[in-house]
């Protein structure tokens, strides 16, 4: 499974990890991932999402449809 936000594109980062001896080994960072099952009542479903917790956060602020209308998503695109 893939580590990016279906909604946000939120992928992992790349750097290096720098100890005291400056001796660097590359790593990476992985946003926070997860999948939710998202309750829609203006279509009384749930739908499948795979999405970042930041992502989440706001979906729950706004709700999923509204979300996706502002980010010119439509729900077929984000539904797993």
């Amino acid at each position: 499974m893939s580590k990016k936000c279906d909604i946000t594109g939120k992928k992992p980062s790349f750097g290096n990890n720098v100890p005291f001896s400056h001796k660097k080994t590359r790593r990476r960072w992985d946003p926070n991932i997860q999948r939710k099952r998202i309750w829609i009542p203006e279509m009384g479903r749930f739908v499948k999402i795979r999405l970042s917790t930041r992502a989440l956060r706001s979906i729950d602020r706004a709700g999923l449809l509204p979300y996706l209308r502002k980010h010119n998503l439509k729900l077929k695109d984000v539904t797993s």
